[in-house]
C-alpha cells in the first residue's frame, strides 16, 4: 500500500471501506511472504489466515505440526473503543492513542505538533462493519484449528487485559508446546 502499486491502492481501498481483501490475492500475498529467507526460523501472521480457504492454503504452505494459532479475544465494543481512539499523525506517520472522550478542535502530535487524524477505517461505523463481516467468517476459522490442529496447537487467551499477561501466556503456551 505504502509504495502506491495498483493492488496497493485496491487493497487500501477495501480496507477504507471496511471490507476484506479477497482470499487468492491476500494469500499469494502470504505465499510469498513466507517464501523469503527470514522467515526460515518462524514468523508470525496477523490477521491471517481469515477464512478456513485460507487455513487449509496456510496448512499447504508450512507443515501443520509447525504452525501454533493464538486467538487474542478481545469484545466488539472494546475493539471498537480502541479504535475510536487511535489517530495518526499526519506529518510524522506515529500511530497513538487519544483518551477516552477527548474532543479538541485540533489534536496535536506530541513529538512533531502535526496534527492527529483519525484514520478513515477507524470511524465506529466501518470498524462495526468490519467486525460484521470478521464475524461471519471467523467461526469457520477457529473451528477449523480447533477440530485439526487441537490444544496442541490453539490456544485463546483474554485480550483484555495488560499487555505483559497476554504475553506471558503466550510465551508459557510456545514453551510448553515445543516441550522447553
Amino acid at each position: 500500500m505504502k509504495a502506491g502499486s495498483p493492488l496497493g491502492r485496491s487493497v487500501a481501498e477495501t480496507i477504507a471501506a471496511g471490507a476484506l481483501v479477497n482470499d487468492d490475492i491476500i494469500t499469494e500475498l502470504v505465499r510469498e511472504r513466507l517464501g523469503a529467507e527470514d522467515v526460515a526460523r518462524g514468523f508470525i501472521l496477523d490477521g491471517f489466515p481469515r477464512t478456513e480457504a485460507q487455513a487449509r492454503s496456510l496448512d499447504e504452505m508450512r507443515p501443520p505440526e509447525s504452525l501454533i494459532v493464538i486467538l487474542i479475544d478481545v469484545s466488539e465494543d472494546a475493539i471498537v473503543r480502541r479504535l475510536s481512539s487511535r489517530r495518526i499523525c499526519d506529518a510524522c506517520g506515529i500511530t497513538q492513542s487519544v483518551a477516552a472522550g477527548e474532543k479538541t478542535d485540533r489534536e496535536m502530535c506530541p513529538y512533531c505538533g502535526g496534527n492527529l487524524v483519525r484514520r478513515a477505517d477507524d470511524e465506529p461505523a466501518v470498524v462495526r462493519r468490519r467486525l460484521a463481516t470478521y464475524a461471519a467468517i471467523a467461526t469457520p476459522v477457529l473451528d477449523f484449528y480447533r477440530a485439526s490442529h487441537g490444544t496442541r496447537s490453539f490456544i485463546a487467551i483474554d485480550g483484555l487485559r495488560h499487555a505483559d499477561a497476554i504475553t506471558a501466556d503466550i510465551l508459557t503456551f510456545v514453551a510448553r508446546r515445543d516441550g522447553s
